[in-house]
């Protein structure tokens, strides 16, 4: 989950032996009166010395010098304590490596530094007043240009200690940080330990890494970090299309709070477990604690993902109560059968037993039984490096009414996202999007003339700008 870090670099010379001024020969004006032959076969005969000469002291200086080389490389790459004699060996002595790269700018020793830039312009074909898509979370604003984020990523790698902290802006923070509760009406009951500060909805994450030497891979984290449930993530430019699933938006948690540890029982088999405040909260609304358990299996040609949540999540009128559990199976299989193309296929399924309140006060009691489930197929081609089209469906069956209002409603979603690579670190999609319901609830016109139809579509074009060791 930490971003890798550089700390250093070395820079070497290779001397080179070759690299010897050539030998001059010059005439004598004062030598014996010979004949013309005698004088060509001195001449050529002290040609041949002198060449040899200096044929042989390069051969000798040049062998010096790649010795001393091997030496001084063999000091670098091993122990000291390595005392083991190298074979003579029967060739010349291969070129010393290329020194490794300098730091990104982005690094400062330990400490990496990434951050990026999202922003959109929203046409909705309805024309809604309010401006607002409906059923979206991060792209709701309609008809209007918008920031969707603004983030600042400071990390370090665990060895064995590490942490991550992102920092942020825009239209994703304000949805994200909705679970946030502000200590302004707690400070009136004079109890500030039940809330959060406002400040809290700039912070996406905020957690401490320990990976013991020993642990075979183990890691646990504390503190603040996104959900592992979904096929989809926060940030625009990890997905493949701009705006995210009707199943990000209603059926997954964005953040927990709490510990999460993760250990490779296999090669290819990674286990999960989590002991968390709830969802999208830093202070729990009640006693109980979540737990959270993952599996994930990973090969050359597909990955599987199963997440399965649990616990009690239920507030009712402004108090939290252990009462009705919340359960949610999440599982994504994503595939890649050739180096172009993927694709994946997401089922969610989401209940919550509800609590009632008893007569005699400050008791509760388990109610009725709110449940939904969907599905989502979505691929993405990579046409050329700089080119790619990904295309995504979703059907969420509403069986409770708790999207629409409506029970027994069923809503889906059809979207095509086209992506060009202007420059490293900046990408720009162009996506059209359709959300459908069975029933009249998307607002055309005037909210208040009751004017509802079926049917949403949007176009949308967005621009991320990135940096940080991982583009």
């Amino acid at each position: 989950m930490s971003i890798p870090w550089v700390s250093g670099y070395l820079r070497s010379n290779d001397p080179e032996g070759s690299n010897f001024p050539p030998v001059i020969l010059k005439g004598h004006d004062h030598m014996p009166a010979i004949t013309k032959a005698h004088k060509l076969i001195a001449l050529s005969a002290f040609a041949l010395s002198a060449t040899l000469f200096s044929a042989t002291t390069m051969r000798a200086e040049a062998t010096t010098a790649d010795a001393t080389a091997i030496s001084t490389s063999a000091d670098v790459a091993a122990p000291v304590a390595d005392t083991a004699a190298a074979e003579p060996q029967a060739t010349a002595p291969a070129a010393a490596p290329a020194a490794p790269a300098a730091p990104p700018v982005w690094s400062v020793g330990p400490i990496d530094f990434s951050g990026l830039i999202d922003g959109y312009y929203n046409f909705n074909a309805n024309h809604p007043n309010p401006a607002t898509n409906q059923l979206r979370n991060f792209d709701y604003d309609a008809n209007s240009f918008s920031l969707n984020m603004a983030k600042l990523t400071i990390a370090h790698t665990a060895d064995p200690v590490g942490f991550r902290i992102d920092l942020g802006f825009g239209k994703a923070f304000n949805v994200t940080g909705s679970g946030i509760s502000s200590c302004n009406g707690n400070i009136l009951l004079g109890d500030t330990r039940t809330c959060d500060s406002i400040n809290d909805t700039h912070l996406e994450q905020a957690y401490v890494s320990w990976v013991p030497g020993k642990g075979h891979g183990f890691e646990a984290d504390f503190g603040e970090f996104v959900t592992f449930a979904g096929a989809e993530v926060i940030e625009t430019k990890d997905n493949w299309n701009y705006s995210r699933s009707l199943m990000f938006t209603y059926m997954l948690p964005y953040y927990h709070f709490g510990l999460r540890t993760s250990f490779p029982v296999t090669k290819k088999d990674t286990v999960g477990f989590q002991v968390v405040n709830g969802w999208n909260n830093i202070t729990d609304n009640n006693a109980g604690k979540t737990l959270v358990f993952n599996n994930v299996y990973t090969t050359s040609k597909f990955v599987w993902a199963a997440d399965w949540i649990t616990g009690p999540e239920n507030t009712v009128d402004g108090i939290g109560t252990d009462t009705g559990f919340r359960n949610l199976f999440d599982t994504t299989l994503t595939l890649t059968p050739t180096s172009k193309l993927s694709a994946y296929i997401n089922y969610d399924y989401l209940q919550n037993r509800n609590a009632g309140e008893n007569l005699n006060c400050c008791s509760f009691h388990v109610t009725d039984l709110v449940h939904q489930q969907g599905i989502a197929f979505a691929a993405r081609y990579q046409t050329t490096d700089k080119i790619a089209f990904a295309g995504r469906y979703e059907y969420i069956a509403d069986e409770s009414g708790a999207i629409t209002g409506t029970p027994k409603a069923s809503l889906n979603e059809f979207t095509i996202t086209g992506e060009y690579k202007m420059a490293e670190g900046m990408l720009a999609r162009l996506e059209y999007r359709r959300d459908h319901t069975d029933n009249p609830f998307f607002v055309k016109g005037l909210e208040f003339a009751n004017n509802l139809v079926k049917s949403q579509s949007t176009l949308e074009f967005g621009v991320t700008a990135f940096f940080g060791p991982k583009r």
